[in-house]
């Protein structure tokens, strides 16, 4: 259960390390407009699909690693947990490869009098579109779902401080509405990041915690029980 625990919080820790610094360099194509006239970061942007594969495997490896424990409280949500962070997993996926695709564009075309038309503009936008609508659905309206999930599994569990799950859960509804509100246009994605904190603070201090404390004893110790297995004690002689 130790390493349960230490290998589950490296892996949340791991989609903070791996999100934040991809989203940074994948911002000459997201925020500048006209990167297959102008643009000259092909590596950074390589790098940053590159993060964002890890990403998707360390989405993955939270919810394979903890699915063996959680699934002793509800299966069938447990079960929910590993096919959501799948699903959040693929769509990070399609939102990289779109990125990507704008660097692939401009190196075909860099040089041809083809790399400034408006058809291969308006093609560019379209990339840049496919991925900002991928990360509003999958590392937002799918991640609060999964949150949620989580979290409340691990309350019920007592896996974790009761202040963190209820973190998570709290921040995991917050992010899906803000998302579903910036879906139908209420707001920007100024005001979504700001309700998208709550998540971030629980995936961070949900992965600290795992790190250095594990589960709790007294959860351990329920889960280890004959009745928590499904068996029946042996008697004494």
């Amino acid at each position: 259960m130790r390493r349960t625990a230490l290998v589950a919080g490296v892996f949340f820790l791991g989609t903070e390390v791996t999100s934040i610094p991809a989203l940074l360099l994948y911002q000459p194509v997201l925020r500048d407009g006209n990167y297959l006239v102008g643009g000259d970061a092909d590596n950074r942007v390589l790098l940053g699909g590159l993060l964002e594969l890890l990403l998707v495997v360390t989405v993955i490896g939270t919810a394979v690693t903890l699915y063996p424990v959680v699934k002793r409280q509800n299966h069938s949500i447990a079960l929910g947990y590993v096919c959501g962070r799948l699903l959040e997993a693929a769509i990070i996926v399609v939102g990289a490869v779109s990125v990507l695709s704008v660097v692939t564009l401009r190196q075909d075309l860099a040089g041809t009098a083809d790399s400034g038309g408006a058809g291969v503009a308006a093609v560019e936008r379209s990339l840049v579109a496919i991925h900002d609508w991928t990360f509003l659905i999958g590392p937002s309206w799918i991640l609060g779902i999964n949150s949620f999930l989580l979290a409340y599994l691990m309350y019920r569990m007592d896996l974790v401080p009761r202040a963190i799950t209820v973190l998570g859960m709290v921040g995991g509804a917050l992010v899906c509405a803000s998302a579903t509100a910036m879906l139908l246009g209420v707001y920007g994605q100024g005001t979504h990041t700001v309700l998208a904190l709550p998540v971030f603070a629980w995936e961070v201090s949900v992965a600290i915690w795992m790190i250095a404390k594990g589960f709790k004893p007294s959860a351990i110790a329920a889960i280890s029980s004959p009745e928590a297995e499904g068996k029946t004690p042996l008697p004494l002689s």
